[in-house]
């Protein structure tokens, strides 16, 4: 029996104690399973009218089940044993969390490094089945890499209609045409947002494809639904909502930490559903994925803007499926009893921090909640609380305007239409600089000095996007670390361009508290795309540069660092950032 516990500390359990009553009394949940579309005012009813029948995919999906066994059944017949999906936001951090907590492999292409992109297609393509998920089939990542696979598939004499599958919503651009030329195609339900896609075709046909049992997980979800459809103060979801999105004043910074919850990158998936939903109209919630290893707000120097949000273990606490508790503990003993934790923190090495052994002590945040349950029922109960959050916050939960206007700004670059000068304004070594700064550094070092002491002290937040190949540097995101000891502010990682389809619309539409870092790199050695007339690294280049354009439109403090040799450049970055 799937069960959800809730535990709030400090200034997240006043914030429930604040909007529960409301939430409750104006019957929010079972609305929204209702599928109304008023929940969040007239200027969002049109958008939500389409946007929500996530809340039945628990039961709507299970004819899934059936297909995706007897395709992966028939895939496995043709030697298949390598499940590649190409997707973007929502479309590939689902599976990517389902398949990893599950022990399963996928490999989940979404970028369009040259780089990424050629080292995908260039292993083991005799045993290999692409997944191809696009909502709308317009998605250009999507398409480029789809493009990349039908031609190396016919190269290696492979017939493409029998190794690749198309996940997308019926009618669509890329349903028509790939059923006219022999592909297999799986249809989404079209009144589903790509974040709030987890239990859909686009989470559930990878995954279990894969080899992940998706009835189990489907189960998982089945067995909360009536929970968080009940107007009941007990709902984990109205309680969790209120907790990350009510604190008076708002704190806007959500530090999430894992603490044994055997769900692996749940976070990761938290992070671009909340930030994408919330972030908009200059108001908004940000997730920060917390280093591994390391305390929530320890190096940070004024966490008072910040919660905690423990990702615990099921049976961390002995409560019943759905119960939320505070402790009885001002928030005056919450803050000093997490100073005493952090400054106990600080004289630990990063291997000697151990989250796994149950739940930090309350940090100097003094607001902290603590999730635990399976991954089935998480999956539903983050779309609700972030369906509440949205409700609180007074903003649409469910469209994305700024994540548009990057694409646009992309596509503008790529016709020729960018307008500007993208020349740098300086060279160090093996790193360009460019930047929105007055005046531009003429060195790296300087330059980031320059950037970071724009960063508000108080409610500020770096945000790190490399557009590099995230298989061959993962080791890259150990400066999120350095740099948060060297701001004492909350620091983001994210790699392009999969954050621009998650928090990317956070950067530019939420509060103007970020100072952002790019990364880029000339390719090792680029990848035409199949039938049109530009390269991977022309792409993910106008990607880089039109979200840097937007950035700056919107007033944000952006540093572009071009690394025109990776290796010599990331060792010039690295020493740069712990100086």
């Amino acid at each position: 029996m799937s069960s959800l516990t809730i535990e709030a500390v400090g200034a997240a359990a006043d914030a429930v104690e604040r909007h529960l009553g409301a939430l409750v009394e104006e019957r929010f949940a079972s609305r929204l399973f209702d599928q109304d579309p008023t929940l969040w005012g007239p200027e969002a009813e049109e958008e939500a009218a389409k946007r929500l029948a996530w809340t039945g995919l628990p039961r709507t999906s299970r004819p899934l089940i059936g297909e995706v066994e007897a395709l992966a059944e028939q895939l496995r017949e043709r030697g298949v044993s390598r499940i590649v999906l190409c997707g973007m936001g929502g479309s590939s951090l689902a599976p990517e969390v389902i398949c990893a907590t599950a022990g399963v492999p996928l490999v989940v292409l979404d970028s369009s490094d040259p780089d990424m992109v050629r080292g995908v297609l260039a292993e083991e393509l005799d045993k290999t089945a692409v997944v191809v998920s696009s909502k709308s089939g317009s998605t250009l990542e999507t398409d480029s890499q789809r493009r990349a696979f039908v031609h190396a598939f016919e190269q290696a004499g492979i017939d493409p209609t029998e190794r690749i599958v198309i996940v997308t919503d019926p009618g669509s651009p890329l349903d028509e045409q790939s059923r006219a030329d022999g592909y297999r195609v799986v249809n989404a339900d079209p009144d589903v947002g790509g974040r709030y896609s987890a239990l859909t075709a686009f989470g559930l046909v990878p995954s279990g494809l894969a080899g992940v049992d998706v009835a189990a997980l489907l189960d998982e979800a089945e067995e909360v639904a009536d929970l968080l459809a009940d107007d009941d103060l007990g709902n984990p979801g109205l309680r969790l909502g209120a907790a990350l999105a009510g604190t008076e004043p708002l704190r806007d910074k959500l530090l999430f930490t894992d603490a044994g919850s055997g769900i692996v990158g749940l976070a990761d998936w938290a992070e671009q559903l909340i930030a994408e939903s919330t972030g908009k109209q200059g108001r908004g919630v940000l997730p920060v994925v917390t280093p591994v290893d390391r305390l929530p707000a320890e190096g940070l120097t004024d966490p008072d803007d910040c919660t905690t949000v423990v990702l615990a273990a099921e049976d961390q606490y002995d409560t019943a499926p759905g119960q939320f508790s505070t402790a009885d503990t001002s928030e005056d003993e919450i803050s000093d009893s997490g100073n005493d934790a952090a400054d106990s923190a600080e004289n630990l090495g990063t291997d000697e921090v151990d989250l796994s052994n149950g739940i930090p002590e309350p940090t100097a945040t003094g607001s902290l909640v603590s999730v635990a349950g399976p991954l089935g029922a998480q999956l539903l109960l983050w779309e609700v609380a972030t369906a509440v959050a949205g409700r609180i916050l007074e903003i649409n939960p469910f469209d994305q305007p700024d994540v548009e206007s990057a694409k646009q700004a992309a596509r503008d670059i790529m016709s020729g239409e960018g307008g500007g000068s993208d020349e740098a304004a300086a060279t160090d070594g093996a790193v360009e600089i460019r930047s929105t700064l007055d005046p531009s550094p003429q060195d790296l070092s300087g330059a980031l000095t320059a950037l970071l002491d724009q960063l508000d002290a108080e409610n500020g937040y770096l945000a790190v996007m490399v557009y590099l190949d995230r298989f061959a540097h993962a080791d890259l995101i150990e400066i999120q670390d350095q740099l948060i000891d060297r701001t004492g502010r909350p620091v983001t990682f994210g790699w392009g361009p999969r954050f621009l389809h998650s928090t990317g619309q956070y950067h530019k539409g939420g509060p103007a508290q970020g100072v952002f870092l790019q990364v880029t790199g000339e390719p090792r050695e680029d990848l035409e795309v199949p039938g049109k007339d530009f390269t991977f690294g022309e792409f993910i280049a106008a990607q880089a540069a039109g979200d840097a354009a937007v950035l700056a439109d919107h007033d944000r403090p952006v540093l572009r660092l071009h690394l025109t040799d990776q290796d010599a450049g990331l060792a010039q970055l690295r020493e740069a950032v712990g100086g």
